[in-house]
């Protein structure tokens, strides 16, 4: 009795093995692998200027990024193959709290394809983010400067132009005479007005 009641518990007990191996391998074999899988014609390297749609998660930890600089606010991991390192985009997630310009100074192996990864310092807050659409506009691609979205350079060229061609300011008059390095002669004055009448000597037989 109890020989027969461990064998059915042992042959229960594979049948449950095996069918959770089945289960996995099947499972990896239908499962899309991202890590694994190339990118597609749309997901060539991205050009600057170019307004791509993408889906965005938030990450928390780690102290360096993959380009060896602190992890701070402002910074993204991307897929390299499609936003190298150094690129800069603006990202728009429908929230003013994460919308703004980010640098790809991050990379990841779970980060393929059109997905970014913010970092923020909060824990909490990274989870709350979750999954999420988001609209990015490439202004950079990469490090080169020369790779940068026709608008955002001229722009920025333009504005520096314009303050170096600014005629300075004109000095405000100063108060009081203008000094034209010629002598300024003395005002006539009246000697009479200014005598004194009792200084004034009078004539012999003149009635005061």
């Amino acid at each position: 009795m109890r020989r027969s009641l461990w064998r059915s518990t042992w042959v229960k007990l594979l049948a449950l093995v095996v069918a959770v191996v089945v289960f996995v391998l099947m499972y990896e074999t239908q499962t899309f692998d991202s890590r694994e899988a190339p990118l597609s014609a749309q997901d060539a390297v991205a050009e600057p200027g170019e307004q791509l749609s993408f889906r965005a998660t938030a990450y928390c930890k780690g102290t360096t990024t993959a380009s060896g600089v602190q992890v701070r606010s402002g910074i993204v991991a991307a897929d390299p193959e499609l936003l190298p390192v150094g690129s800069v985009i603006s990202l728009v997630a429908g929230d003013d709290r994460y919308d703004g310009v980010y640098t790809v100074l991050d990379t990841g192996p779970r980060v393929q394809g059109r997905l970014l990864d913010l970092y923020i310092w909060s824990c909490f807050e990274a989870l709350r983010f979750g999954r999420r659409a988001v609209q990015v506009t490439v202004l950079r691609l990469g490090w080169d400067p020369k790779a940068s979205a026709p608008g955002l350079a001229d722009r920025l060229f333009k504005e520096r132009e314009a303050a170096q061609a600014a005629p300075p300011e004109a000095p405000a008059p100063a108060e009081g005479p203008i000094e034209t390095g010629e002598p300024v002669e003395d005002p006539p004055v009246d000697v009479a007005a200014d005598a004194d009448p009792a200084s004034t000597p009078t004539t012999p037989g003149t009635p005061d």
